[in-house]
Formats: C-alpha cells, sequence, structure tokens
C-alpha cells in the first residue's frame, strides 16, 4: 500500500472511436521508475448498452462500469454508479416469447460475421443475441439492431473452436428463449488470382481462388484499406469482384475482410497505365467493314469482346465474331467430309441395334414363355391339390416320458439330461452319497428354506438365466415324486413374481423365462400334460409334421443348402429350381450273400434327387410300407441301378460328375440317366462292399464350400454348355409354392390346432383348469381388473410356455430329427398359432412377411375360438383340491422310477455350495429357525466329508 497524497487521475488520448459493440480489448502499460507494469481493460460505449428500461439492463449498465440515469444507461461520472439503484427500477412488461426461424448466415468462420439476419416471430423485445458453446463457461451476447418483429441484425462473434454453438434470444428481463445452431468452420484462404494484372483506372473482373471463401464479406486492396470491394459473385472456392482503381503503377496486396479481421492472399495484383487508343480505318470489303484500331502497347493485353458504333443520335453494340473467310470455307470443308462418315457411323450403329434388339426380343419371349409356364404350373396346381398324402405312416414313434420330460427341462444340457434319466444300472448308489442326498432332499422339502433359497440364488448378478433354468429343472426332478408340494412352492413364488411385476407392466408376466419359476412352470406344464399330449394332441401333430415332410419330398430339395420348392417359408424356397420329372422305381433288396433279391417295392423319386436322397426316400418308403426301418442304417446301405442287363454302382461323386470352376456337381439320377420304372438294388455295404468305398459327402467341414446340388455356385461359365440351368428364375413367381404347400397341409394344422383348444368330453385337462383359476384369484387379488391383462397371463403360461415349444420341437415327443428347412416351416406353423391367441388386430399390405400373409385369412376364425375356449374352461366347474391333490399323487407315482433324484440332488449342491454365504444371509433375513440352518450346515459338511472321501 502506498501512504501519500492521494493520486492525480492521469489521461491519455485514444483516437480510435469504430470499436466493437462488445467492447474493445486493450493493454494498458506504465511505468513507475524502474517498475513496468501492464493491465488488460475492456472499453465499453455506455450508450451501446441500450433498450427498454429494466432491472436487467441497470445491472448490466452498471456491471459495464458505466452508470445508470434517467432510466438509460451513460458514462459513470455522470450518474450513480451503485448496483442498489437499479432496485427501484421497475422489473417491465410481460414479454412475448421469441421464436427462432433462420439464422443468415448458420455457417461462419472463427472470426464470425458482421451484419448477420436472425427471422423469426416474436422478436419486438429482443435486446440481444446469446451465443454459447457447450464448453463455454460464459456466453457471449451481440446487441441488435434494425429489429423489425419479424428479423433482426446482429453480429455473430468471433470464436476460438470449431464446431455447432447455441443461439438463443435475450429479453430485457434477463431470460432467453429459441434455439438454434452456428456451425463455426475454418478461415478462409486466396491461393491464386485471375487475372494478376489490372489497368490503373480499375473496373477488372477479378477472380480469386482458394478455400472457404463463402465466408469473405469484402476485398480490400492497399494501400487505401478503407475502401472494401464487394463480391460480384462469391462460392467456397472462387470469389469474383472488380478491381479498384490504383493512385499509381505498382503490386497492391490483396486482403480478405472476414467480420473485424482481415486476411492477405498469397499472390498479389499488379496495376498498369491503361491502355491508350490513338486511331482507326475502315476498309470496305463487299458487304463487310474492316475496322483496325490502333493502340499503344499495355502489358494488360486487353481483349475487345464488345464494339459499340455510334451514329447520328442512335447506337449499335457488337460482339466479338472475328472469323476469316477462310475460317468459313474450312467449316464448310469439314461439314462436307463429315456428313458421308455421320452417314456410314449411323447405318452401322442401325445394323448393330437391330441384331442387339432381335437378341432381346428373343430373350425377352422365352423369359415370357418360361414365366408363363411357372405361373400357369403354380395355379394348377392351387386348384389341384389335394391330401393324397399320408398313405400309411406307420407306428407313431413316441419318446417314453423321461426322455420327454428330460428333452424339455434340459433342451441345451445334453450331460445333464443324461445323469438324471435312471437307468436300470443306475439302481445300486453308493450309500455315502444316499446319506448327503437325503439330506438335502429334507431339506428343501421345507417351503421356507426352498423359497428363501430361490430368491437368494436369483439377486445374485453372476447367476445366469441358463443358471436358473438349471436350478429349476433340477428342482423338478428332485422334486418329482411329491408334485404336490413342488406345485405349493410354485404358487408361492409365481404370487411373488407378479408382486413385483405389478408395478411396472403385469402384461409382460411370464412372457419369457427370466426367473427360476418360469421355468418351474414350464416343466410343470410339461409333466401335467404329457398325457393329454400323448392321448390327444399327439397323433394330429405326427400327421402334420409327416404331411408336411412327404410335401416337401414331392419337390426338388437342395442337398447342399437344404432349401426346397415346396416349403412354407420364403427363407426356405427354392426358387432357382430347373424343371424335373417324376420317376417310379422298382427297388430290390438283396438277401443274403448269394445274390438274392426280395419282391420289388415301389419307390417315388425325382430325377433331380442325388443319390442320397434317393437311398432316405426308399428307407422312407420301406418304412411306410411295412411299419418298421430297414434293419440297415443309412450311411451303410449302397445302391445300384439296372442299366442294359447289369447293375450300375450309383455313387454322390464320380470321375464322371460336372465341375464348375473348383465346385463340384453332386450326382443325381439324371446325370445316370435313370428312366421311369427303372430297377434299383440296395445292398448292404458290410456284405457287398463297393470296389470304391465312399463315406458321406456331409460329413466333410467345407462340404458347402466343395460341392453344389440345384443352386449354380458363383462361378462364370460358358451359358451355351447347359442352357437349361442358365433360364432366368424370379423367386416372385414361385411364392404360390408357398400357399401349394399351406393347401398341402391345411387340414392337418386346422385339426391339430383344434386338438389343444378342443375340449375333450366338454373339460379341459385338470391343470390348465387348475391353473386358469390360480391366475383369476392372484388377478383379483391384485384388483386387477382389464380383462386383456389376464388374457395375456393365460397365453404366455399355456400356449407361449408350452404349445409353442412342442409345436416347433417335434423331436422332445416324438423319436426323429428335425432339419433346419422342417423347423423353418414349423416356425411359420407356429407363428400362425401364437397369432390366433393375440389381441392385436394384423395389419398386413403388400410389403408384409409371407409368413404372416399365408394363414392371414385364417388367423380370425382361430381367434374366435380360442375366445370360446378360454371361456368354456372359465366356466366349468372348479377342480377342488383334492382332485387335484389326487392328480398330481397319480402323476408322481406313474414315473416314480424313471428319474435319478440323487444326479439332481448332487447337481444342485453345487449351486447351494457356490453361494452357500448368500443363501445363509437370505435365511437370516427371513427369520428361518435355526434347526433349517444347522440343517444346511449339516448337508455341508456331508458333502465336504464325501469330497475328501473320493480323494482318498
Amino acid at each position: 500500500m502506498l501512504l501519500g497524497n492521494p493520486p492525480t487521475p492521469q489521461a491519455c488520448p485514444y483516437p480510435y472511436t469504430n470499436h466493437n459493440s462488445e467492447g474493445l480489448d486493450v493493454t494498458v502499460k506504465f511505468r513507475l521508475g524502474s517498475t513496468r507494469l501492464s493491465e488488460q481493460l475492456r472499453l465499453i460505449n455506455c450508450s451501446d448498452i441500450s433498450g427498454p428500461p429494466s432491472s436487467v439492463l441497470c445491472q448490466q449498465c452498471i456491471k459495464a462500469g458505466c452508470g445508470w440515469n434517467i432510466n438509460r444507461c451513460s458514462w459513470a461520472d455522470q450518474t450513480e454508479i451503485n448496483d442498489s439503484v437499479c432496485q427501484n427500477v421497475p422489473s417491465g412488461k410481460n414479454f412475448s416469447i421469441p421464436e427462432i426461424s433462420s439464422i443468415t448466415p448458420s455457417v461462419v468462420s472463427f472470426y464470425g460475421r458482421n451484419h448477420a439476419v436472425l427471422s423469426g416471430r416474436n422478436l419486438g423485445d429482443v435486446t440481444a443475441v446469446r451465443v454459447q458453446a457447450d464448453t463455454d463457461c460464459t456466453p457471449k451476447e451481440s446487441p441488435v439492431w434494425d429489429n423489425t418483429g419479424f428479423s433482426l441484425t446482429f453480429h455473430i462473434p468471433s470464436s476460438n473452436i470449431k464446431g455447432v454453438v447455441n443461439v438463443c434470444l435475450l429479453l430485457p428481463d434477463g431470460r432467453c428463449h429459441g434455439k438454434a445452431k452456428i456451425t463455426y468452420s475454418s478461415l478462409p484462404s486466396c491461393t491464386n488470382i485471375t487475372p494478376s494484372s489490372s489497368w490503373i483506372s480499375g473496373k477488372r473482373k477479378i477472380t480469386l481462388t482458394g478455400s472457404h471463401l463463402n465466408f469473405v464479406e469484402g476485398v480490400m486492396h492497399s494501400p487505401t484499406m478503407q475502401e472494401v470491394r464487394l463480391p460480384r459473385y462469391i462460392s467456397s472456392q472462387n470469389l469474383t469482384y472488380d478491381s479498384p482503381a490504383a493512385l499509381s503503377i505498382s503490386s497492391s496486396t490483396v486482403y480478405l475482410k472476414v467480420a473485424n479481421e482481415t486476411l492477405t492472399c498469397s499472390r498479389k495484383l499488379s496495376y498498369y497505365p491503361d491502355p491508350e487508343f490513338t486511331s482507326f480505318t475502315a476498309t470496305r470489303t463487299g458487304k463487310d467493314v474492316r475496322i483496325t484500331i490502333q493502340v499503344i502497347k499495355s502489358s494488360t493485353n486487353p481483349e475487345f469482346q464488345q464494339l459499340l458504333i455510334k451514329y447520328g443520335d442512335k447506337s449499335v453494340e457488337l460482339e466479338n465474331k472475328d472469323k476469316s473467310p477462310v475460317y468459313y470455307f474450312l467449316m464448310l470443308i469439314l461439314v462436307l467430309l463429315l456428313i458421308p462418315a455421320i452417314i456410314i457411323v449411323a447405318l452401322f450403329y442401325q445394323r448393330k441395334q437391330q441384331r442387339l434388339a432381335d437378341k432381346m426380343n428373343k430373350f425377352v419371349e422365352d423369359l415370357e414363355l418360361n414365366i408363363r409356364n411357372d405361373i400357369r404350373q403354380g395355379f394348377v396346381e392351387l386348384q389341384t391339390e389335394n391330401a393324397d398324402l399320408l398313405e400309411n405312416v406307420g407306428t407313431i414313434p413316441f419318446l417314453d416320458f423321461k426322455h420327454f420330460a428330460s428333452r424339455i427341462f434340459f433342451p441345451e444340457n445334453e450331460s445333464l439330461m443324461e445323469s438324471c434319466i435312471k437307468d436300470i444300472s443306475q439302481d445300486v448308489v453308493k450309500i455315502q452319497l444316499d446319506e448327503c442326498c437325503q439330506g438335502l432332499s429334507r431339506l428343501i422339502q421345507d417351503q421356507l428354506f426352498l423359497t428363501s433359497m430361490v430368491h437368494a440364488l436369483e439377486e445374485e448378478k453372476s447367476f445366469t438365466i441358463k443358471d436358473k433354468c438349471a436350478v429349476a429343472s433340477l428342482l423338478t426332478v428332485a422334486l418329482h415324486s411329491n408334485l404336490s408340494y413342488l406345485t405349493e412352492v410354485m404358487e408361492v413364488l409365481l404370487k411373488d413374481l407378479m408382486q413385483k411385476s405389478s408395478n411396472a407392466q403385469p402384461k409382460l408376466l411370464l412372457r419369457r423365462t427370466e426367473s427360476i419359476v418360469e421355468k418351474l412352470l414350464t416343466n410343470w406344464m410339461s409333466i401335467c400334460l404329457y398325457g393329454f399330449l400323448r392321448e390327444t394332441v399327439g397323433q394330429h401333430l405326427f400327421l402334420m409334421v409327416s404331411a408336411l415332410t412327404q410335401q416337401i419330398a414331392k419337390g426338388p430339395v437342395d442337398c447342399v443348402t437344404e432349401k426346397a420348392l415346396y416349403t412354407l417359408n420364403e427363407d426356405w424356397l427354392l426358387w432357382q429350381a430347373q424343371d424335373f420329372s417324376s420317376l417310379k422305381l422298382k427297388v430290390l433288396f438283396a438277401v443274403g450273400t448269394d445274390g438274392e433279391v426280395s419282391e420289388p417295392l415301389e419307390v417315388n423319386a425325382l430325377d433331380c434327387d442325388t443319390v442320397e436322397q434317393v437311398k432316405e426316400k426308399i428307407l422312407s418308403s420301406f418304412k411306410a410300407k411295412f411299419g418298421f426301418p430297414y434293419n440297415i442304417p443309412l450311411r451303410d446301405v449302397c445302391i445300384e441301378y439296372e442299366k442294359n442287363g447289369l447293375f450300375l454302382p450309383l455313387q454322390e461323386v464320380d470321375a464322371s460328375s460336372e465341375v464348375i470352376g473348383e465346385v463340384t456337381m453332386l450326382n443325381t439320377l439324371k446325370h445316370y440317366k435313370a428312366n421311369d420304372g427303372g430297377t434299383i438294388k440296395v445292398l448292404s455295404k458290410k456284405t457287398h462292399p463297393p470296389l470304391s468305398p465312399q463315406g458321406s459327402l456331409k460329413d466333410d467341414e467345407n462340404f458347402s464350400g466343395k460341392y453344389f446340388h440345384l443352386i449354380d455356385p458363383d462361378v462364370d461359365e460358358d451359358q451355351t454348355k447347359n442352357p437349361e440351368r442358365k433360364k432366368l428364375k424370379l423367386k416372385e413367381v414361385h411364392l404360390t409354392k408357398l400357399l401349394s404347400t399351406k393347401v398341402a397341409v391345411h387340414s392337418f394344422v386346422e385339426k391339430l390346432f383344434r386338438s389343444i383348444w378342443g375340449l375333450t368330453l366338454s373339460r379341459s385337462p385338470f391343470a390348465v383348469k387348475y391353473f386358469f383359476d390360480f391366475l383369476d384369484t392372484q388377478a383379483e387379488n391384485m384388483k386387477i381388473t382389464d380383462p386383456d391383462v389376464l388374457h395375456i397371463w393365460k397365453t404366455n403360461s399355456l400356449p407361449l410356455r408350452f404349445w409353442i415349444n412342442i409345436l416347433k420341437n417335434p423331436q422332445f415327443v416324438f423319436d426323429m430329427e428335425k432339419t433346419p428347412h422342417m423347423d423353418g416351416c414349423l416356425s411359420v406353423i407356429a407363428q400362425a398359432f401364437m397369432d390366433s391367441f393375440s389381441l392385436s388386430e394384423m395389419q398386413l399390405g403388400k410389403y408384409a412377411p409371407t409368413n404372416k400373409l399365408l394363414y392371414a385369412k385364417d388367423i380370425p376364425k382361430f381367434k374366435q375360438e380360442v375366445k370360446m375356449y378360454y371361456k368354456l374352461i372359465r366356466d366349468q366347474s372348479p377342480v377342488t383340491p383334492a382332485e387335484f391333490k389326487d392328480f398330481l399323487h397319480e402323476e408322481s407315482k406313474k414315473h416314480e422310477n424313471e428319474f435319478n433324484e440323487a444326479a439332481a440332488l448332487k447337481e444342485l449342491y453345487k449351486f447351494i455350495e457356490r453361494y452357500f454365504t448368500e443363501i445363509k444371509q437370505k435365511l437370516d433375513e427371513n427369520g428361518v429357525p435355526a434347526e433349517l440352518k444347522e440343517q444346511l450346515q449339516h448337508v455341508k459338511q456331508s458333502f465336504d466329508g464325501l469330497k475328501s472321501c473320493s480323494w482318498s
């Protein structure tokens, strides 16, 4: 602190008056003795802070260092500069909320832009425009002028960064409204000037070349920097303007004016004296007049573009057409030479076009003929399709209960599936293991422990959905002998789940399998409905799958991709299939090793079938004829075709196979020239080993890359070699095959659906009635009155959770294999089944998926049947607890020795051991008796002892 006389105010002249309305940043430097000091200041013109009087405007004025007097901002030495004076200023009126329509321009350089125009609505009360980037701590405000209420003018401030900033409009009360964007981009640059010279009087058209030149507001020349030339034409890369007049002959630096800054061009513009014209002479040549103008040589090389002729009080303006007679003569010669050349080229082109047109017409005619034939064939099939399928399907190969249940319980875990099925060899179990399992069995028979354990496991994030399904299925196996208790536990867990879901979306309940109880419900339905499935639905399901298999086999099936001409799924449609013929083959089966054969068996095949497909059809026909499978597996079967009295071995690939590029075509009956009524002999590879043994080609990992069947590989090939295969095929033409397949199997699908939602003897299965009543009771307890919620609950618990699983996976019910193609077809049928239970109306157009369109007309009828099905179940007399308990007891008793409960308990303990601490904590939270905790600890010690014994 300095002591002494008060300081004397000092002043220094400041000549610059044209500063920005935002203020001018200046640096003040002064010296005290040997000490140099500097200070950054911002000079603001107090008169620029203007607008309707308000407390906000007053505070803005005071903060800027100005003073407030008579409702306006002025210099501080004339007025009050105390902030308290603003408290007496009225707050003003209610201002209209401004809206921004556009900002022109909205893309500027780092330096900003002067005189930007903002358009919108309710702009009359706007005092400033606020600009702020996301990373700015302090916004920038720019005053406005020329405010008409619909548009206003303001300066876009400069920025230090590229990117987009937000813009809003400031009202006198300090609020900021509206939303718009301004983009900051790179600075403009000038790299070239064309032409690089001008006469001293100026007005020459100059073009600047560079980048971002559309940000330039004007062009200035040295030394007269005050003069700004406005561009005549401007774009991002070019800018055109008229050069200004120069004071002397010299080089001038060109500057680009961007907002309040200037940028220097890399090239300079040179000024030269104006050209001087001394005289002219006129010479008449025929009807033309040649005028010669004498000019003193000029460095600017002027080019005359127009000529002004005055006579009397009239004037004529002529364009430059300096063409001599020689020029016209040469042009005439050129035209005379071009005419014959054009005629020759036109004739050649016309002949070539005619040949091309003839070729295209022939191609279009062939294409039209093929499409007509395909459409007619599709129409004929639709009109003549009959249900001539299933002459004899033989015995239905039902799986027994334990194999059915294990495939439902463990669909993706084959090891658990095998370990939980109790075979005859597993009757004797170690006593020590039995003791451990018996302890765990007694523990899970306690409902409080079991529900606490389930909740503890589900609260762990590391406990995956796969783990939940495994625990639910293990509990089902372990408690299968006491289904009544399992049902009670399931009801308790379902009530807990409903309470958890009621606060969110009750319609989503049971839609997915994301908890133990949801998988438990699937298993419970499978156990309780197995009898109904086998006695009522199973036959219809098998007939539907068999009919679908036969319909697919009626047309070509690509052996590599498994796509077929007859299918229900568009993704599996073999629309590239060529023409084919049906063959009836006489098949003889070798008996013994002495050449004896059986009676002939008639087998239907196609000439496009591969050798492997012919074998499959022979064995399928054998099973349909005799009711049992052939005693030799497919892999050990070889076939021979009789030709000219000799039997020729048929192989998938041999030396005569067609090869395209590096891909080999599989041999077909057509390749071997097999005829209708031909004879084929079936041999066993073991008793009649082939000369050149060949395993199954499908065992090759690169089977689809090495071989092809009906779909040609993407390899260029001479089309003249096999024109039949090169016919253009359209997928849309073959969509009728989907409908043809649907018509062929529709009666089987309808019977299957109605066997599911039909009521045998006017009564639904016990489990369905019992569980639907349970859902009705819970909805009533939870005060749910929306009937759609109950409908969705029942649909999610029965059709979606059980029947869809059965429809899509017949291999769970029967001893059969499901191909990927069959899976695609069954998905379409399952979708139609599920749509029948939907409450929403389908809006289908011409672009709707074919799997939806295929059953679109049948769904409304099915929906009415489903509603009646739900109503009849609701109107039935309820199942008494005693009746249902007897039913569950009978189900347990039927299959009491079919599961390995000890193996299931052992697997279940692995989860208990992994989350032992969490389970114990949950038991403490639920206040279980101490005996249960001791029992749990005892089970742990027993299993630990079992481990130590197994090591010793």
